[in-house]
């Protein structure tokens, strides 16, 4: 009986076997191995990342504390500083993704001409992964990531780079109808305050207020409710964020259209005000939006990120409530035709005017990266042996 059932195990499949009755567990020791790979890469890596975070964070704000003679005397350079710091801690977590494989293809317009110009730029929102691939598409386009200002869901405040947005100047916005109406009035004096005493040039907003998952039956039952257009990729974007900047810093009006001049009060001739609004479209390959843990522990195999961009000049912006609605609404209805399209296709359709589609892979300089970790943690050491020695000084 024994005997009986051991040829009934062996014959089951859990190990596998050949015509010959040889029998081999290769198979199984091949997963292991595999998964035990992708434990020990997904351990290193966490361990790295933490450590970069516990040495570059810090470094950051106690620069920043010595330097707080300067931004009192000479306020630009003190946030010029602040900016240069600012875009190699992003380009610290662009790189945790760009040496797991994780790289953008870009669509559409070109965006680096305008990298000195102002500009509002929109994005769709699927997960916490369109912020790492925003830091990591961002990097080549001059000094955008520097002069950007960020509008983040409040919950980013409470994580580890939180401090550092708090200090760069950007603005933490909380969701829900109870805060709605309170939350656009402190945008709009945080705009006031901040964008150009920072020199600001880039804001980045996610209009539909949320991810994807969480909002999209949301999404869909208002739009059954009021005749809106019904979304599968994107969701309805809300306006009240948008109206605020558009009003706030865009040019002067007329005939309830964003004009091309201007500047607001007490402001230099160099200030004109929004100039661009930057329509960006993010697709992931099989509508599978990676998230800041797959950038962590780079567990997905090698995948490439799309990154769509349309520009429109703020002239052909309105910024009457109703026609502002109309005019984002059609923004996000051409989003749902674009993502339905690549998710069909794997490629983004030409621009108007194009026969061809055309793309351009964006890339890192591995050189620069490895300075700028580099830099990060001598400054680790430096700021550790200086409190080391004051403590000791003291106790």
């Amino acid at each position: 009986m024994p005997f009986e059932a051991s040829k009934r195990f062996l014959g089951s499949g859990s190990l596998c076997s050949d015509p010959a009755g040889q029998y081999s567990m290769a198979p199984h020791l091949d997963t292991a191995r595999k998964l035990f790979w992708i434990l020990m890469k997904s351990l290193l890596r966490f361990t790295f990342m933490f450590v970069n975070n516990c040495v570059a964070i810090p470094s950051y704000c106690l620069y920043l504390i010595v330097l707080q003679p300067l931004r009192l005397l000479d306020a630009p350079t003190f946030w010029y500083i602040e900016g240069v710091m600012f875009r190699w801690l992003l380009a610290m977590v662009a790189s945790w993704g760009w040496c797991a494989g994780y790289t953008v293809t870009e669509w559409g317009d070109d965006v680096r001409p305008m990298s000195e110009d102002e500009a509002m730029v929109i994005v769709n929102h699927q997960s916490t992964g369109d912020v790492c691939t925003l830091m990591m598409c961002l990097q080549d386009k001059g000094t955008v990531v520097r002069k950007m200002l960020w509008l983040m869901d409040h919950v980013f405040k409470y994580t580890n780079f939180g401090v550092v947005s708090l200090i760069h100047g950007d603005f933490f916005i909380r969701q829900g109808k109870a805060h709605r109406e309170m939350q656009l009035v402190y945008l709009k004096d945080h705009l006031d305050k901040n964008y150009y005493s920072r020199d600001r040039k880039w804001i980045v907003l996610f209009p539909e207020g949320g991810f994807l998952r969480k909002r999209r039956e949301t999404s869909q039952s208002f739009a059954k409710k009021n005749d809106l257009p019904y979304l599968t990729h994107v969701t309805l974007p809300r306006l009240g964020a948008t109206q605020i900047i558009l009003n706030t810093l865009g040019p002067q009006q007329e005939n309830g259209i964003l004009g091309t001049e201007g500047s607001p009060p007490g402001q230099s001739n160099k200030a004109k005000g929004l100039q661009w609004v930057i329509d960006v479209t993010i697709a992931y390959p099989n509508a599978r939006p990676m998230d800041i843990q797959t950038w962590i522990f780079g567990y997905r195999d090698p995948t490439v990120t799309h990154v769509h961009y349309r520009t429109y000049p703020i002239k052909d912006v309105p910024v009457e409530s109703e026609a502002l609605a109309d005019w984002l609404y059609q923004r996000f209805v051409e989003k749902e035709k674009l993502l339905a399209h690549f998710y069909k296709t794997g490629v983004f359709p030409p621009l108007e005017g194009q026969k061809e589609v055309v793309s351009r892979n964006m890339t890192l300089d591995n050189v620069w990266l490895f300075f700028v970790q580099t830099f990060a943690f001598a400054s680790g050491y430096m700021w550790y042996s200086i409190l080391h020695h004051i403590y000791c000084w003291f106790f």
